[in-house]
């Protein structure tokens, strides 16, 4: 009689969740993950609101997020995946290295903080670390992150810079926040002197590279 094809499989796999916008970047991660013996990729997603409703379905143990993706960042998702589906570990897995993404990425309840051009095996040994209760962070990223001090933004600061994007006006941002012009003024004022800008918009570039937003 002929023999059935083994599955070489783990028994109890790593059931993995991924997050990427990049249809190549996802199709390669998932591949290359599912060659690991002991993992499985059980969902993929290319939406940041779409992350909590699938891993509410799929049940993944770890879920590896990009942090800039359509609807919802990572970090926002992060956050509520440690409420909705706290035995999910989540690893934070970005092209943007900077320390204020660290720090927020840490404050959401991730697992792990990593940057996208390191080799395969490193990030299948992190997701093993992450499921052992390890943290797990780029350790160049974690120095920097040490040296550059938490944001100075308040949460309210960053909504205002965060809906300044696209040209919107003093009164656009106040309708969609739900608060009055002149409070809105304050705020940027703020954030742009926090910042060391001379207006809104540089406030926001200024922000963005150092991953306070």
């Amino acid at each position: 009689m002929d023999e059935m094809p083994q599955d070489h499989r783990a028994a109890k796999a790593v059931r993995v969740l991924l997050a990427e916008d990049q249809g190549m970047m996802r199709g390669a991660l998932a591949l290359l993950l599912g060659l690991e013996e002991d993992m499985e990729v059980v969902a993929q997603v290319a939406a940041g609101d779409r992350i909590v409703p699938e891993a509410l379905v799929s049940r993944p143990d770890v879920a590896l997020l990009d942090i800039e993706l359509p609807g919802k960042s990572g970090l926002d998702a992060a956050a509520e995946l440690r409420e909705e589906v706290p035995e999910c570990r989540v690893l934070i897995l970005t092209t943007f290295g900077r320390p204020g993404y660290l720090r927020r990425a840490m404050e959401a309840g991730a697992a792990g903080f990593l940057v996208k051009d390191g080799p395969v095996e490193d990030l299948a040994e992190a997701i093993r670390r992450a499921l052992r209760g390890e943290t797990v962070i780029d350790p160049a990223l974690a120095a920097a992150a040490l040296s550059a001090g938490p944001s100075p933004l308040t949460a309210r600061e960053r909504d205002v810079l965060n809906a300044s994007v696209d040209g919107a006006t003093v009164s656009d941002i106040a309708g969609k926040l739900h608060l009055s012009e002149s409070t809105v003024r304050n705020y940027l004022s703020s954030a742009i002197g926090k910042t060391g800008t001379r207006n809104r918009m540089e406030a926001v570039r200024s922000a963005r590279q150092q991953g306070w937003l």
